[in-house]
């Protein structure tokens, strides 16, 4: 799963959902952005930054970083990438700070002996989805964040929980995005499983998302029709995989390589 992506897509929803996380917050922690910045030579690109209010300047930027791979040079990475930003804008900002998101402990890079005052310090913050507690005692947005990590036998009904909750909890705007999140979570955790099967395991309908419809929109301006005349379920797989190539990039090849009776079996055992 592309858990980056949807990371990236949460933040943009609702960039304070970042700051949830932390013990001690920004005061204006509403007024952040959510960005991705460019540092030129050496050039690199770091999607996830939070920037403060241009009228408050100098504040503080946060980078956050979402790593469910192991990857054995991640901090050093991710302090040069900091730091050099930092550099170049030392006029618009006062301090940073950086957030790492990692499932659990295991994920976290092996060696962290030469990175051991910055880790230990009050400027960069690590974040273990696991260890944040019961997803149902959480914020419905850090919801969707523990999600991610969820055993497929549990996704189902926790999903379930976090969409009748949205729709307690919140307006009608902010429950439609929330729906298409889950869903988009969940369509990747059940990649074979065919649009009609998704909407009776969420007890949603698909077709009234934003996403589905901008996707089908899409399928009629390319000329993608010929999908129609294979029937309603193949149409509605097809559609579900445009849908998380566009939001969230390719699928991986070893989850395309799955069964699809295997997958669909142990689905439907789960919603029966």
């Amino acid at each position: 799963m592309r858990r980056d992506s949807i990371f990236y897509k949460l933040f943009q929803q609702s960039p304070s959902l970042l700051f949830e996380l932390l013990t001690n917050p920004p005061e204006n922690a509403d007024s952040y952005r959510f960005d991705s910045v460019a540092v030129k030579e050496p050039k690199f690109e770091i999607d996830g930054v939070f920037l403060p209010p241009e009228n408050e300047n100098p504040g503080i930027m946060y980078f956050c970083e979402v790593q469910f791979q192991k990857d054995e040079q991640l901090y050093e990475r991710v302090f040069a990438e900091s730091s050099l930003y930092f550099y170049r804008n030392r006029a618009r900002f006062s301090d940073w700070q950086a957030v790492i998101i990692y499932p659990s402990r295991s994920i976290e890079q092996s060696d962290i002996y030469p990175h051991r005052n910055q880790l230990h310090g009050d400027q960069v913050h690590r974040i273990f989805l696991d260890e944040l507690g019961d997803i149902r005692q959480l914020p419905v947005w850090v919801g969707l964040m523990v999600l991610t990590t969820v055993d497929d036998e549990l996704a189902l009904q926790e999903a379930r929980y976090l969409l009748e909750r949205s729709v307690v909890e919140r307006n009608e705007t902010v429950s439609r995005a929330i729906m298409e999140l889950v869903t988009t979570i969940m369509v990747y955790k059940f990649e074979q499983l065919s649009r009609m099967e998704v909407e009776q395991m969420l007890g949603i309908t698909l077709q009234e998302t934003q996403v589905y419809r901008e996707i089908k929109e899409e399928g009629r301006e390319e000329g993608l029709q010929e999908g129609e005349q294979r029937g309603r379920e193949t149409e509605g797989r097809s559609l579900i995989l445009r849908l998380l190539t566009r939001r969230v990039g390719e699928l991986p090849q070893q989850m395309r390589r799955r069964k699809a009776a295997c997958r669909r079996h142990r689905a439907l055992k789960l919603y029966l």
